[in-house]
């Protein structure tokens, strides 16, 4: 039984959620490659459903039911597959849990005072960078994103403090991610930095630095093509906060 039941527990579900209860510990061998959709499906609940019955048996929501079984599993696809799905779900809880909502509103506040916005970023992070770029302009923010070394510096030495650079920067080490940050600081340019990590190079150069965080367990440990999900997280943030903001300035 995956699910240990008492009195308390019992008495606390209702008729459909001991159903779902009742349903998971009947279906125990083929549970971990179920989804909480498929689950709903079975017991003609809705997810909401499950989610709720399964934190009324002092489970800390489907995620942590399926790693409990998960990892005692026999089969080693089924394993990895839940210790991946486990890996973005570190990372997306714990990003959202260190981002300060004091940042947050500072860099709205920055986007919507600055007269232009500059997004910088390297590698694999600028497809990152280009989208939020994209949704600025979607939202008549005047904004440009580069990821060529060359223009960035070039930019940054004469960037004007009435204007907004934005860095995306997984590491944030990059040497002319850290040139131009430091040239706009020099400026009097106020500097967002999105990074994952605390301890950037970018930090002391940066008016808001918001820090994401970043699993120790990467797939590809030859080539810096580490998951930019955290960093992504943040964009989204920082855009649905912006569209709120826009539908109700003055709150």
């Amino acid at each position: 039984m995956i699910i240990p039941l008492d009195a308390d527990i019992l008495e606390s579900l209702t008729k459909t959620e001991r159903e779902v209860v009742h349903f998971i510990n009947s279906n125990e061998a083929r549970l971990s490659q179920l989804s909480i959709v498929d689950i709903a499906y079975e017991t003609f609940s809705s997810p909401a459903t499950v989610s709720r019955a399964i934190r009324k048996c002092r489970i800390n929501g489907f995620n942590e039911l399926r790693y409990k079984l998960a990892s005692g599993a026999s089969d080693k696809q089924v394993v990895d597959v839940n210790e991946i799905l486990n890996k973005s779900l570190i990372e997306a809880s714990r990003t959202v849990e260190q981002i300060s909502m004091a940042d947050v509103l500072k860099s709205i506040r920055l986007i919507q005072e600055a007269r232009k916005v500059y997004v910088f970023a390297r590698g694999m992070t600028e497809y990152v960078a280009n989208e939020f770029c994209f949704k600025l302009q979607l939202m008549n923010v005047d904004a440009m994103m580069t990821d060529d070394p060359k223009i960035m510096v070039s930019i940054s030495r004469t960037i004007s403090p009435r204007n907004l650079v934005v860095i995306f920067s997984l590491n944030g080490h990059t040497p002319e991610l850290v040139e131009s940050a430091m040239n706009a600081n020099a400026m009097g340019c106020p500097v967002v930095t999105c990074s994952c990590n605390s301890e950037s190079e970018l930090g002391p150069y940066s008016t808001v630095h918001i820090v994401g965080y970043k699993h120790s367990h990467v797939s590809f440990r030859s080539y810096e093509v580490t998951s930019r999900l955290p960093l992504l997280i943040i964009s989204r943030v920082l855009v649905d906060e912006l569209v709120n903001s826009a539908a109700d300035p003055h709150p």
